[in-house]
């Protein structure tokens, strides 16, 4: 095969007759295209251009050869828009349990409802999604940011309180701290605990931590503290229908960070893609609309 990049200066000066306008096209010097032209009649041991005034014609080679090249090159421009078109027609996103559970889910309805000519499909896995691969498009992950080859645009902060049902909160009456020590705590080995009692200035004891229900996410833990099966430590963001609406209860005021936060992540050179850019847009906006502060990007 001759080189790709020659054929296409021969079937773009073939169709304008003119080395000027070919290379006006192709964004190339006319010395350019004359010598590509140059390398692939070498290549071919035949003519395909002969000079005529201040134009080109071609040659019986040359004119036998280019309407074969124009279909080939149709064809390939044929091929890539159904690949375009498939890629546009489908957004991957991937997330974890806790925030498709909690959050996402509840709401993509309205994306893909803005964007009926768009299949959605959310994959939901604790694991570090392979974003490099492109199977997946985008990604809503928590972590402190600063990965390499990703654009990540801070969605929000990952804050933490106790929370548990008004009714077990009634049971134990005006609860301090310390008392968490003692009632039954939902999924005890979560580090998120240790954390807030500390700073709370509860002495924690070293050791392996309690026996308790232990469960793999946020959502799952918030349903069983509305069960009033004990005290959940959960990101009252996620939570602040179940609050309001008088499902759940806060008993404490401090909220602990331990400097996380959720992030939309896409590989840097997608990021621009136009279904990636406009799930981007509508899931901040939505985050602005919904956070009790600004968003930070």
């Amino acid at each position: 095969m001759p080189p790709l990049s020659a054929v296409r200066v021969f079937e773009a000066a073939a169709r304008h007759g003119n080395f000027t306008r070919a290379a006006e096209e192709l964004g190339m010097t006319q010395a350019a295209v004359s010598y590509q032209v140059k390398l692939l009649e070498e290549r071919l041991g035949a003519s395909l251009f002969r000079r005529e005034g201040r134009g080109v014609v071609l040659t019986d080679a040359g004119a036998r050869a280019a309407p074969q090249v124009s279909r080939a090159f149709d064809a390939i421009d044929q091929a890539f828009a159904r690949v375009r078109a498939d890629e546009e027609g489908l957004l991957v996103i991937s997330t974890s349990n806790t925030f498709a559970n909690a959050w996402l889910a509840w709401r993509l309805g309205s994306f893909q409802m803005a964007h009926p000519e768009m299949a959605v499909r959310l994959d939901t896995s604790d694991t570090i999604a392979d974003l490099e691969s492109g199977e997946i498009d985008c990604a809503i992950r928590a972590g402190r940011g600063g990965w390499p080859g990703l654009a990540a645009e801070k969605l929000l902060e990952v804050d933490f309180t106790p929370m548990v049902s008004p009714a077990f909160l009634a049971r134990h009456g005006d609860m301090q701290p310390s008392d968490l020590l003692h009632l039954p705590l939902i999924s005890p080995h979560d580090a998120w605990w240790t954390a807030w009692l500390r700073e709370a200035g509860v002495d924690v004891p070293d050791g392996p931590p309690r026996p308790g229900v232990r469960l793999d996410s946020q959502a799952h833990e918030g349903h069983a503290a509305m069960a009033g099966q004990g005290v959940a430590i959960l990101t009252p963001f996620f939570w602040r229908n179940d609050l309001a609406e008088g499902r759940l209860a806060m008993p404490f005021d401090q909220v602990t960070t331990r400097g996380y936060a959720y992030w939309f992540v896409a590989p840097e050179s997608r990021r621009n893609v136009p279904k990636i850019k406009r799930f981007r847009e509508w899931l901040i906006e939505e985050m602005v609309r919904e956070s009790p502060v600004p968003v930070l990007g």
